[in-house]
């Protein structure tokens, strides 16, 4: 039986990181940040460090998780090694069906989205929503056919797009104090804050929450990774200070490129037309797409190895089938045709339910973000028996650190019902009736585990993971 190769170093698993987390949302979700808070800098800046605060908290527990458990895929490695083969594969169902499918689709989407404003397309139009499949099959296309491709190209993405971060963080700091624009910014408040202060910050931090998600995904490739107990963890904590400092830095200099009113209405677009120029403008476009690509061929490498880390485990629909490992390129083939068809499957639900004025009715959700607050909570029972069992780690390592993760998980998953609500609101998209985002996408959620269970099957022989 083929198995997967140690193909990957230290410095593709931090570009992993760095690379799949930055990408599309520090440069649309930028916007829904100043819209959330009313355009209070400040507050926003607090959203941007408190979501970043909480995924060092988690990336550095599963930074300790990685050097004891190293099996087939990080995360679900860990949720059998804690809880058991059922809650793993609890795991395993959700971040295939849910999880990476959910953000790659919307990666591919915002990736088009950013090619278009090159040629002033319409964001909702056909031309990106046609691009939007071209970006997800061409990304597929490249982790099937060439992993080690994928790899080289998310390390030079991941340079690309720092690029216009970097730039803007200097050189929109600079400018911005300047001419006045960053202290203005810094001193004014457009608007109250949906549902005041408290309210604003905390749907401010769910959306950055789809900024910051993606550093897991590193974990999928613990089997390919050379030494990975002590690559990955380092990976992680490196990978995640470098991303909140240049989420922050980034926003500030946004902040110098425009007045939080234009950037509340326009987006980063203005304020880098402002600074650079249209010419200089649209390059650092050109590195936007790049960057959004490069988060997306990093949930791709996630999506197309999900039912494998399933099947190697003997588990889900046909393991035989899913666990098979092309001799020529090393890669999970069949698992990566399903995490392409169930990827096509949330961009077509992604576009109607949140481009159009609503295809699912009362089942219109954010695909974008609650899918990643119910990673924060699946990693709780994770944590807690952890803590039961690791009796021989130290009390940092043993309690403090997985407490400390624990609250980060509860904190988050409150921020998200208490932005999105649970409860009925009116919503003009549905023509004046009510919606119920978070409970109908519960509904979602337990239809499609519950159709993970009925084709749970395991086959106790089947030696595919035997080591």
């Amino acid at each position: 039986m083929e198995k997967l190769t140690r193909k990957y170093g230290l410095v593709t698993a931090i570009c992993m990181v760095v690379g799949t987390v930055i990408g599309s949302g520090v440069f649309f979700k930028a916007q829904n940040v100043l819209n959330a808070t009313g355009g209070n800098m400040p507050l926003g800046i607090a959203a941007w460090v408190i979501t970043g605060l909480l995924m060092i908290i988690c990336s550095a527990q599963f930074a300790v998780m990685a050097t004891k458990y190293e099996k087939v895929n990080g995360l679900v490695d860990y949720a059998e090694a804690t809880c058991g083969k059922g809650y793993a594969y609890i795991i395993a169902w959700f971040m295939v069906n849910i999880y990476y499918p959910g953000m790659t689709s919307v990666l591919a989407w915002v990736s088009a989205r950013y090619f278009g404003v090159l040629f002033g397309w319409d964001m909702t139009g056909p031309e990106v929503l046609a691009l939007s499949g071209f970006f997800l099959i061409a990304s597929f296309a490249m982790n099937a056919l060439s992993p080690k491709i994928a790899g080289k190209f998310q390390v030079s993405a991941t340079v690309i797009k720092l690029i216009p971060i970097t730039l803007m963080a200097i050189v929109g700091t600079i400018v911005g104090f300047a001419s006045g624009t960053l202290t203005d910014n810094f001193n004014t408040v457009v608007s109250e804050a949906v549902g005041g202060t408290s309210g604003g910050l905390f749907a401010a931090i769910v959306a950055t929450v789809f900024a910051y998600e993606g550093w897991i995904v590193a974990t999928s490739i613990n089997s390919e990774l050379k030494n990975p107990k002590k690559n990955l963890p380092l990976a992680l904590l490196i990978g995640s200070i470098i991303v909140v400092s240049a989420y922050v830095l980034y926003y500030i200099g946004v902040a110098g490129g425009a007045s939080n009113a234009v950037l509340m209405e326009e987006g980063a677009t203005t304020a880098f037309r402002n600074i650079f120029g249209n010419v200089g403008g649209a390059l650092l476009n050109i590195c936007i797409v790049v960057s959004c690509l490069g988060t997306l061929n990093g949930l791709m490498v996630g999506a197309t190895r999900g039912m494998y880390a399933i099947a190697a485990r003997d588990e889900g629909p046909n393991p035989k089938m899913f666990s098979q490992i092309d001799k020529a390129t090393n890669m999970t083939t069949n698992s990566s045709v399903w995490g392409l068809f169930i990827c096509a499957v949330w961009l077509v639900y992604f576009y109607g339910a949140n481009l159009t004025s609503g295809w699912f009715g009362i089942f219109n959700f954010d695909s974008s973000e609650l899918p990643i607050v119910t990673i924060y909570a699946l990693y709780i029972p994770i944590f807690i028996v952890w803590m039961k069992k690791e009796k021989d780690m130290g009390i940092v390592k043993r309690f403090v650190l997985p407490a400390a993760s624990i609250i980060a998980c509860g904190f988050m998953v409150f921020a998200a019902i208490y932005a999105h609500g649970i409860t009925p609101y009116l919503t003009a998209k549905a023509n004046g009736t009510f919606s119920f985002p978070v409970l109908f996408y519960f509904i979602v959620f337990i239809v499609i585990m519950a159709i993970g269970m009925i084709l749970k099957n395991p086959r106790k022989k089947n030696a595919v993971n035997e080591e």
